[in-house]
């Protein structure tokens, strides 16, 4: 199955104007494309199934739970599938049926193992002073953003065991947050703060055929060996923010294949 991909469009503030890509079967987008969700509406319509993972900046200013409910009206009356700890398959043209599994995947700061945790929590302060958000009526700060971390990793680990019993034939897993280290932006490296965008499922790559997220402003495209001795591509196709220079390199009609 061919696919675009798209995130970090930040349409909130960024002057952008998407467009299907040749030959592309679905449109995925990996999160933070509008705060305000109005930009959305750009891909209502849009010539084939568009999925969508939320980011962290889909819930700038509201209750990370009610806020899931409404963006799911909103895209069903978009005709965009929304996946938040959720799958669907899809067909390709070839009759292969892919699976498409999606979670924001919020950080765990575990990035650097438990001896890190703490410094990389401390510096995960930026959620809760960049979104301003609340979960449950409380601010949503390092300690709740853990905490939707881990029933994220909880539920791709749990995703992945499941059997295809004939179902799908591929699996993609789509993320906001990046699945390693080797995602992290090279202007930044190894810092703690980095824990607040990359996670350390390392070990769940190899499970999926194809692994997309976005949240880095920067692109990358790398493999994980499998013990098969195949790989599993990892992609990250950002845009970032054009002020800053983040969008050069940006190939938004490319399209990938799984």
């Amino acid at each position: 199955m061919k696919l675009q991909l798209l995130s970090d469009l930040h349409l909130e503030s960024e002057t952008f104007e998407p467009e299907p890509a040749p030959g592309a079967e679905v449109l995925v987008l990996a999160g933070d494309i509008d705060s305000t969700w109005q930009g959305l509406t750009r891909f209502a319509g849009w010539p084939v199934p568009v999925l969508l993972v939320p980011g962290n900046h889909e819930f700038d200013g509201r209750d990370i739970h009610q806020g899931l409910a409404q963006l799911s009206t909103l895209t069903q009356g978009l005709g965009i599938r929304l996946l938040y700890r959720d799958s669907c398959v899809l067909t390709d043209a070839q009759g292969v049926a892919v699976r498409w599994v999606g979670a924001t995947r919020w950080s765990d700061f575990d990035l650097f193992g438990v001896a890190g945790r703490a410094r990389a929590m401390r510096a995960g302060r930026y959620f809760a002073d960049v979104m301003r958000a609340e979960r449950h009526g409380r601010p949503f700060d390092a300690e709740a953003v853990r905490e939707e971390g881990l029933q994220c990793r909880a539920y791709l680990e749990q995703a992945l065991r499941e059997p295809a019993d004939g179902r799908w034939q591929r699996t993609v897993v789509i993320t906001h947050f990046a699945p390693s280290l080797l995602s992290a932006d090279p202007r930044y490296g190894a810092a703690p703060g980095t824990a607040s965008f990359c996670s350390a499922d390392d070990d769940l790559i190899p499970q999926a055929d194809l692994w997309l997220h976005g949240h880095l402003h920067c692109r990358h495209h790398y493999r994980v060996p499998r013990s098969d001795g195949s790989a599993t591509p990892v992609v990250c196709q950002a845009r970032g923010l054009a002020h800053k220079g983040e969008d050069l390199g940006l190939e938004p009609l490319r399209v990938w294949e799984v």
